[in-house]
């Protein structure tokens, strides 16, 4: 399996410095990375600075955020680095500024190849500087950036030396009170030891349910199913579900079809979509506390 880390983090904050002090890290190490890397616009000048830091197998994701519109291409990018580079041993996403962390996270987890890779968590770099002048921002981005600390899984404190010792001591305890469960580094440029992240996020995985970051803000599992599941039933199951499952997506086959159809959830709304092909049976749930949600087949 593909070890994967979600870099997250608003604008400026310094995701693209750490992803090239973390990408020479690992080939420093002897493995090979890889990045998929996201822009709104047309294109993508932080790619150039990843290219130019040695080769390293890299996708683009322009014209979309990965948490909404680029979705789909998200998953074509994900498939073409898969096919194209067997050798990848880590693979970082950088996302845009505005992406919120759940979305993202959903993007990623394609029901195709959810069983390849490892999502160890989400590396989010906080921007000590703007931290302070939070309150500056519109009520709606001000809420994105707490957002993106509070589902973080490690914790990036960047720009730390821009701030006085007294504004430092003062947002680090701030933002680990908002978010006390993240591990948390002080760093300047961004640099942090690469080693040291894998260790505080990396969460062994039931080889039986495949899950990632036990006990984390936000975790996942993958169900699979050996047998064609009854659609009513089934919905009946989505309305039992507590509020700590925030997406589902899968392909799954119905009693009575042919083909799979591609189910998906948000905010308590379900979604089937037929396709034009048999494919394997697997549900991705995101969300928090999910130990316990399993799926029973109507007898």
């Amino acid at each position: 399996m593909i070890d994967v880390y979600l870099l997250s983090g608003f604008l400026g904050s310094g995701k693209t410095s750490l992803l090239v002090n973390l990408v020479d890290q690992v080939k420093e190490s002897g493995r090979q990375p890889a990045v998929l890397m996201n822009e709104f616009g047309e294109l993508n000048i932080d790619s150039q600075i990843v290219e130019d830091a040695g080769e390293v197998p890299l996708k683009e994701l322009l014209n979309g955020c990965i948490c909404c519109t680029g979705a789909e291409s998200t998953e074509a990018q994900l498939q073409g680095l898969l096919a194209d580079y067997p050798e990848i041993d880590v693979l970082f996403i950088e996302t845009t500024g505005a992406a919120h962390p759940v979305e993202a996270l959903d993007a990623v987890y394609s029901p195709l190849f959810a069983e390849k890779l490892d999502v160890k968590g989400i590396v989010t770099v906080v921007d000590a500087k703007r931290w302070i002048d939070r309150d500056k921002l519109s009520p709606r981005i001000q809420a994105l950036f707490l957002e993106q600390v509070r589902h973080a899984h490690f914790m990036v404190l960047n720009k730390t030396d821009l701030l006085t010792d007294n504004q430092l001591a003062f947002v680090t305890m701030q933002v680990t009170q908002f978010n006390s469960y993240a591990p948390l580094v002080q760093t300047m440029n961004a640099k942090v030891d690469f080693s040291y992240v894998e260790k505080m996020v990396n969460v062994a995985a039931p080889k039986q349910s495949v899950t990632t970051g036990s006990g984390l803000p936000l975790v996942s599992k993958v169900l699979s199913f050996d047998a064609p599941i009854n659609q009513e039933h089934f919905e009946d199951w989505v309305r039992t579900l507590p509020d700590s499952v925030y997406r589902m997506k899968g392909y799954i086959q119905l009693e009575g079809s042919r083909y799979s159809h591609l189910f998906q959830y948000a905010y308590g709304m379900v979604n089937w979509i037929p396709e034009y092909m048999q494919i394997p049976s697997k549900l991705v749930i995101i969300g928090e506390q999910l130990t316990d949600i399993e799926y029973s087949p109507k007898n």
